[in-house]
């Protein structure tokens, strides 16, 4: 059965995709004849028509939008795809990122009927032994979920998150099938290989199974509200877990202003300058020093209190994507904004060395000079429109030269940093985010140093270094031993060496 669902499934993608006339779009990159002959006769035989009685509608239309009307034809899971992959402009062209942004996550919404029964069988009981009243009109409904109004019997207004029924299966269907394409793809075009498609899309996947458990993203809630609960900056809904499942999740609902209705903001007297600096400052906040940070920023996820227009305060909500940084990703990206914006690109090259992001063996010197020739046209603009964001595309794109392999940790803060400062700018254009973001990574680092800070490392590492307290000696006899073997062997090559000019003077004489 799954055998003919995959078949079925893989039938409909290649059929809606001759009618798009996806050859023309990867013709380009196939050098060989046959190659492009074997697509084209794939796609035909899929989807005759399209070839037969080509309109001229599709051959008008520009490649980039074609692509992105044919993930939003293929479904939920595609167009989420979509999504990802337009924040990858380090691997596609800007015509076709520009496009796959707009892809929306604008799905029909499934039956309340079926959204009840989800409900009731998650937690064992009746929606009305759990909720005094139960919108059955969604608020939202997107690719893996849908939303629903309710008040607890204490009177609490809330939210109620469904994972849409069946529709783990249709996605393990169309990963499957999505990483048979690009492999196929990476047969047809090897130059393809430094495209990481393979990877994207398992990267891709395992986001989107994460974003199916909904007990995943309420724990992630509750982390970000523990960082913030003595901030003005951000407030984190609270996370009623007695009516919480992997399926289901129940979160406090917030009344605020989208971020981006700007009329409304004004209207609500909101200082958008301070709104965006604070936007910024929470970012930064999340990344240097809680190193977990809300990596899904798109409009619908963020509202603003309209009870502070003097000190806005942001009212987040989705929490299914988050990233985290490495302690020694934090330290070398602190230190390559530092640099760059002092224009110390040999500190950027030797960085990128020292933290593995490029082969050891890397020309530090040519490296430099790549960095230089493509970021100093950068600063003939006035710094408040440099973006960070764009900073890591730059440098991603020299990285590439190198042989930088791909750091997923560092695209998705990529993605999420361009959000926020497209955000920022969208509210306030004369937005500096460095003015923002230099005190923050400066303190970050003076903190790094700091006695107490150090003391606090070691307190931490203490329990794994007396773990290994015990082997210690064993370890360093072994060594001692490892170290006599090297000595005799030299000796005894050096002993050789000897032998053989005594040898050769005599055979000379």
């Amino acid at each position: 059965m799954y055998v003919l669902k995959t078949l079925m499934r893989a039938y409909t993608i290649l059929n809606t995709c001759a009618a798009y006339r996806v050859d023309q779009f990867i013709n380009p990159f196939i050098r060989r004849f046959w190659m492009r002959q074997f697509v084209l006769i794939i796609l035909f035989l899929s989807n005759p028509r399209a070839y037969i009685f080509n309109s001229s509608k599709i051959k008008t239309t520009a490649k980039a939008v074609r692509c992105r009307k044919l993930l939003e034809d293929l479904g939920p899971v595609f167009v989420k795809f979509g999504q990802a992959l337009s924040t990858r402009r380090d691997l596609i062209a800007e015509d076709f990122a520009d496009q796959l942004r707009l892809l929306q996550d604008q799905v029909p919404p499934f039956p309340a009927t079926q959204a009840i029964s989800i409900i009731e069988a998650e937690l064992g009981q009746k929606l009305t032994a759990c909720f005094a009243t139960f919108d059955s009109k969604p608020m939202a409904s997107a690719s893996v979920a849908q939303v629903h109004a309710a008040r607890l019997k204490t009177g609490e207004e809330v939210v109620i998150k469904v994972i849409r029924p069946d529709i783990a299966n249709t996605i393990k269907l169309d990963i499957n099938l999505m990483l048979f394409f690009a492999r196929l793809f990476l047969l047809l075009w090897p130059a393809s290989r430094k495209l990481h498609l393979v990877a994207v899309i398992k990267d891709y996947g395992n986001t989107i199974h994460h974003e199916l458990n909904l007990s995943r993203e309420a724990a992630n809630a509750t982390q970000l509200r523990y960082h913030f609960q003595d901030s003005d900056l951000l407030y984190v809904p609270t996370i009623h877990w007695q009516y919480t499942t992997s399926k289901v999740m129940t979160m406090e609902r917030i009344f605020g202003i989208p971020l981006t209705d700007i009329h409304a903001l004004k209207t609500k007297g909101i200082n958008l300058k301070k709104l965006a600096e604070r936007g910024t400052e929470i970012f930064y906040t999340q990344v240097f020093h809680h190193a977990f940070f809300h990596a899904d920023m798109h409009p619908g996820n963020i509202f603003v209190d309209p009870d502070r227009p003097d000190q806005p305060r942001y009212l987040g909500i989705d929490f299914g994507i988050m990233g985290s940084l490495a302690e020694e990703d934090q330290y070398y990206l602190a230190h390559n904004f530092l640099a760059f914006f002092r224009r110390d690109y040999k500190r950027v090259a030797a960085l990128h060395i020292a933290s593995g992001w490029v082969a050891e063996h890397t020309d530090l010197l040519e490296m430099e000079a790549a960095i230089r020739t493509v970021c100093e046209p950068i600063f003939a603009r006035p710094l408040k429109d440099i973006s960070f964001g764009r900073i890591l595309i730059q440098l991603f794109h020299i990285a590439r030269q190198f042989d930088m392999e791909v750091q997923p940790q560092l695209v998705l803060l990529q993605k999420t940093l361009l959000q926020v400062e497209g955000l920022g700018r969208q509210i306030y254009p004369d937005l500096n985010p460095w003015q923002t973001g230099q005190p923050i990574l400066e303190q970050w680092l003076k903190q790094r140093v700091a006695p107490w800070h150090v003391m606090k490392r070691m307190i931490r590492k203490a329990p794994e270094w007396l773990d290994q307290l015990p082997d210690l000696p064993v370890k360093i006899l072994a060594m001692l031993d490892h170290i006599e073997q090297q000595l005799d062997s030299m000796q005894e090559q050096s002993q050789k060496n000897k032998k053989s000019k005594h040898k050769s003077r005599a055979h000379y004489r």
